[in-house]
């Protein structure tokens, strides 16, 4: 049975599936209905963090233009532009078990591709969620329903993965930014420019 969480609430994903190996975090939403033509785009990152906060290379940015990790420990699965369908729009596999050691956490974010140019919001987009599933069963362990908090934020950190004494959580964040990737890549110590 999915456990379902609330901004800033937590789960240990050791205690509840003992023997935790492989992951899927299928990330979804859907477009609101307007009168402009313009497609959203909207695309799913990981950012493997180290303890001081930040990516410790470009290898550990995985995104649309690099879809896996030299370690193979995180592997996206690929774009979709259009975010239509049931479902995951996005899903990135995680390997727990080969997650470097100098890893702490990996930040899950969605942000929406062209957004100034095309005039596009998080107030635009609603049942965005996060979900955890156990790779070898395909149940979900866990979700996070974003909810419609979101007005003018064109990115939004929507939660992580983090790992204590060899325990992984994760954390329910829900936190929109102003900025395209490239604000949120700033944050992780990413030039995207």
């Amino acid at each position: 049975m999915s456990i379902k969480l609330k901004k800033g609430e937590n789960i240990s994903l050791t205690k509840e599936v003992p023997g935790l190996k492989k992951i899927i975090v299928g990330l979804g939403w859907d477009v609101n209905e307007n009168d402009d033509e313009t497609d959203f785009d909207l695309d799913a990152s990981a950012f493997m963090i180290e303890k001081n906060g930040l990516c410790p290379s470009e290898n550990e940015f995985i995104f649309y233009g690099n879809l896996e990790h030299p370690s193979k420990s995180v592997i996206h699965q690929g774009d979709n532009c259009t975010g239509e369908g049931e479902g995951d729009d996005e899903q990135i596999l995680v390997d727990l078990s080969k997650i470097p050691d100098n890893i702490s956490k990996i930040v899950f974010t969605v942000t929406i591709y062209d957004a100034q140019d095309r005039w596009q919001n998080f107030g635009q987009v609603s049942n965005s969620y996060i979900r955890i599933i156990n790779m070898n069963t395909g149940e979900e362990i866990a979700r996070y329903n974003l909810g419609e908090e979101f007005s003018i934020e064109t990115a939004v950190i929507v939660g992580e993965l983090s790992t204590v004494a060899g325990e992984w959580k994760f954390n329910a964040i829900g936190k929109g930014i102003q900025g395209e990737l490239t604000a949120v890549c700033a944050n992780y110590g990413i030039d995207a420019e």
